[in-house]
């Protein structure tokens, strides 16, 4: 999907048709967000980002994680400790596999991003979002004012 220029207010999101999504979204990113699939490990865009910034969502512009909370899980997926704005995801139950998990979803899109587990950096709270790269876009630091998430630069200043 050609990323959403300029979405200024996530906030205000009205998702797609189906239809339109499949025109929009590149195959790996429809079977993800859509349809909850998972895209390979180690051989995604974000797993190995290290620039600050912010993740938001790649349907909807939702603001989701920030590179402040990413760490190195050694899964091959990007990980995070917590998410920016815990109103923007929602938790669900799947039985995908023999075990539960917990699903997490964005609010407005209710695209499929990953997964939460219980065994992420003590320290930190003891949580790791694993989450799909082909779910998200990151917007680097020097371009959040210009892509209308300039409430967030705040979380890169000392």
């Amino acid at each position: 999907m050609q990323p959403h220029n300029n979405i200024k207010n996530w906030k205000a999101f009205v998702k797609p048709t189906d239809a339109e999504l499949q025109a929009r979204l590149t195959p790996m990113q429809y079977a993800v967000t859509q349809k909850e699939s998972t895209e390979p490990p180690f051989d995604n865009e974000y797993a190995n980002e290290h620039r600050d910034g912010i993740y938001v969502d790649i349907v909807s512009g939702e603001p989701l994680f920030s590179s402040q909370d990413k760490y190195d899980s050694g899964t091959g997926w990007p990980s995070f400790v917590k998410p920016l704005l815990a109103d923007n995801i929602i938790e669900k139950t799947d039985y995908w596999l023999i075990y539960p998990r917990t699903e997490i979803r964005s609010k407005r899109a209710e695209s499929h991003l990953g997964h939460v587990f219980t065994d992420g950096p003590k320290d930190r709270g003891g949580k790791r979002y694993c989450m799909n790269s082909t779910a998200l876009r990151f917007i680097p630091k020097d371009q959040m004012e210009q892509e209308g998430y300039g409430e967030f630069i705040k979380l890169f200043t000392l």
